[in-house]
């Protein structure tokens, strides 16, 4: 099972957005679908796309995607990489054209009609995603501070590679060019821009990480919550801004039971709890509130 899954909040176009990306990608495909409702509108759905595990919520329009976080796709052929740009930018706006660069054969960089942001590299290598995180404004120099975080919290993880800008570049010198890290064997990219970028993190992309002990939980929390007035249902915010969600995988078992009045307990217990308590999750479900 992947450890860490990207989550993407919506604010009606969950189900739309799914059967666009699953159509576009290979090794893609619909998992579980949450609805408001036998036939309703989706609260959540996992879908797989290049055999990234993704889950979608229609949200609300609370909060929308911005280029700090993007997919990076690796592609094998020209016709792909082509086929891809088409389709995602239609209705779009391209952050960097389709061309060759000095980094790059062929590389581009869009807003896709739902503001989710993609980058598309010609790498001659199969098909592959991972998602991309961009540090800029008061973040900007701390990409390899925050992998070195990372790779020291979560189990079977290492920076891979990294590059850095070095004396005489615009940007902040030793500061991350290009770096991809790994954690729990999930590959991940990240670079610094000092650049006067409008848009930093936000909460509509945020990493929800599969745990399986309250330990495990307490853990993850106490070392990435940064910021308590972002914290409320499993959310929180790390130092730099990006959004976890920290989920005991009992947690999406007792709210998906059979049994319509303990899946509501255990839901309208977790909307009042910050960190998720398991214990109380079991209480609420058993019936016991005292």
């Amino acid at each position: 099972m992947q450890k860490i899954t990207p989550f993407l909040w919506f604010d009606t176009q969950a189900e739309e957005a799914m059967n666009f990306y699953t159509s576009l990608f290979k090794n893609s495909e619909i998992g579980d679908v949450a609805r408001y409702g036998e036939t309703g509108s989706i609260v959540t759905a996992t879908f797989k796309i290049a055999g990234l595990e993704v889950t979608a919520l229609n949200g609300g329009p609370h909060f929308k995607f911005t280029p700090a976080t993007s997919f990076f796709v690796l592609c094998e052929t020209e016709e792909e990489i082509d086929a891809l740009w088409a389709s995602l930018s239609e209705g779009g706006q391209a952050l960097m054209e389709l061309a060759a660069y000095p980094f790059s054969e062929k590389f581009g960089w869009l807003e896709d009609k739902f503001g989710l942001s993609w980058q598309l590299n010609l790498v001659g290598q199969p098909q592959k995603i991972m998602p991309f995180l961009l540090f800029v404004g008061d973040q900007a120099g701390k990409a390899e501070e925050a992998m070195n975080l990372y790779t020291a919290l979560f189990d079977d993880s290492n920076i891979i590679r990294i590059e850095r800008h070095g004396p005489g570049s615009e940007e902040i010198e030793g500061s991350v060019i290009h770096a991809v890290f790994s954690l729990f064997g999930q590959e991940f990219m990240a670079m610094d821009s000092a650049y006067n970028h409008a848009f930093s993190f936000t909460e509509a992309f945020s990493f929800m990480v599969h745990c399986q002990s309250q330990a495990e939980v307490d853990e993850l929390w106490q070392q990435l919550s940064a910021d308590p007035d972002a914290e409320q249902c499993g959310w929180l915010k790390d130092k730099y801004g990006v959004s976890w969600q920290i989920i005991p995988d009992i947690l999406l078992e007792l709210m998906s039971d059979s049994d319509p009045e303990k899946a509501k307990r255990v839901t309208e217990a977790m909307l009042q709890m910050k960190k998720i308590d398991i214990a109380a999750l079991q209480q609420a479900y058993a019936g016991n509130t005292q």
